[in-house]
């Protein structure tokens, strides 16, 4: 029963480790360009778009795909990047369940 306890407290601690941890997520910034930085999008570490800047030169009433291709590439950077700023923030608290073999309990969050 003892066990048991210990890993209820485990869990507990990794849910509040969890929530601690997409906080500090919400506050970290990363970001991504394309277009040799005509678009620059800045995401949270959550993913959520935060700012695109857009060089005015890539404004061309004519030519609107070229625009959409690189607005596309800097957001799919942008989310892969914060992607995986979660995992490594996720696989660092992983870390600290060492002691436990928890399988993937952590692998789908």
């Amino acid at each position: 029963m003892n066990n048991l306890q210990q890993l209820f407290q485990l869990v507990q601690q990794g849910q509040a480790r969890l929530t601690e941890i997409q906080t500090q997520l919400a506050s970290k910034t990363v970001t991504a360009s394309s277009g040799g930085g005509l678009v620059k999008v800045v995401a949270d570490g959550q993913g959520r778009i935060r700012e695109i800047k857009i060089d005015p030169s890539v404004v061309d009433p004519s030519d609107t795909e070229m625009l959409e291709d690189l607005l596309q590439a800097a957001v799919s950077e942008v989310q892969a990047r914060a992607r995986q700023l979660y995992e490594e923030e996720i696989s660092r608290m992983a870390g600290g369940l060492a002691p436990f073999n928890l399988g993937g309990l952590f692998g789908g969050l």
